[in-house]
């Protein structure tokens, strides 16, 4: 079996701001797209691991659950959960930030 893919965001995550961005737009295949709480985000992010027979390799050093989700959301903004079937989360502003 192929290793699972995860689509690294690094460069756009480690900007401030998306840091302090509190809600994510998830896309699933057939689900369209939804907005979620970053605490709803890792939720979904933890029910789509559990639902994978293995974690990606680059999650493989980390206890299950919790923390990969965590990482994922820190790192990543997709996730092939098999071959051609991925889901994927942005991060987004619903309110103008501080100051403008």
């Amino acid at each position: 079996m192929p290793a699972r893919m995860v689509r690294s965001c690094l460069q756009a995550m480690s900007d401030p701001l998306i840091r302090e961005l509190d809600h994510y737009v998830v896309l699933e295949p057939g689900g369209g797209e939804r907005i979620l709480s970053a605490a709803e985000t890792l939720q979904w992010l933890e029910r789509q691991l559990a639902a994978m027979a293995a974690p990606p390799a680059d999650l493989e050093d980390l206890p299950k659950g919790r923390l990969q989700a965590e990482r994922l959301l820190d790192t990543a903004c997709e996730l092939e959960l098999e071959p051609g079937l991925r889901v994927q989360w942005f991060a987004v502003r619903l309110e103008p930030p501080a100051g403008a």
